[in-house]
């Protein structure tokens, strides 16, 4: 028993614990080709977490949200999404790091700039160094092919959770030791 829970105490600080913003793609304009909204600007002034929402806000009759690879992206073709979003107000959790993309569906929407990168930035500033020119679908695009988007400067939430565990897994190492 002491044992497992020295486990719990040792490792349990290995996981994290993140609290996820919600971010509505567009601001208040949302996801249309109405008002020339720049999506690559939108999303360079955000800093992306794990766990965040992006929100696709839109009428549903002229707008759809595709999430493609990265070639799939660059070359507007929905032939082949990963997903296809159609509610006009789709949610979408992020769960993992690196480029997400998503698109407009609707002919010639994504060629007007109805497209958005995602990207959830490593833990570190230093990126692993990663083969170039190797794209498959649902991997992370290496950083050298896609520019990251620069941090809007809000400072990283501590969670208090974290301690809060860690505090409780040593009271509980304590508690069953007397």
């Amino acid at each position: 028993m002491a044992v497992l829970l020295w486990l719990i105490v040792v490792f349990g600080g290995w996981f994290e614990v993140t609290n996820g913003g919600v971010y509505k793609v567009g601001d208040s304009a949302g996801w249309t080709t109405i008002g020339n909204v720049d999506y690559k600007q939108w999303a360079l002034t955000k800093t992306f977490q794990l766990g965040d929402a992006i929100v696709f806000e839109y009428n549903p009759q002229f707008h759809n949200v595709m999430q493609v690879t990265h070639a799939e992206y660059r070359a507007c073709n929905v032939s082949s999404p990963i997903s296809t979003h159609t509610s006009g107000n789709d949610s979408i959790t992020i769960d993992t790091r690196g480029h997400h993309f998503f698109l407009c569906g609707v002919p010639g929407h994504c060629q007007a700039g109805q497209k958005v990168d995602i990207n959830v930035l490593p833990l570190s500033t230093s990126a692993p160094p990663t083969p170039s020119g190797i794209f498959t679908p649902g991997s992370p695009v290496p950083e050298s092919a896609v520019p990251a988007p620069s941090p809007s400067g809000a400072p990283h939430l501590i969670t208090k959770l974290k301690l809060l565990i860690t505090i409780s897994q040593l009271a509980l190492v304590f508690l069953f030791r007397w």
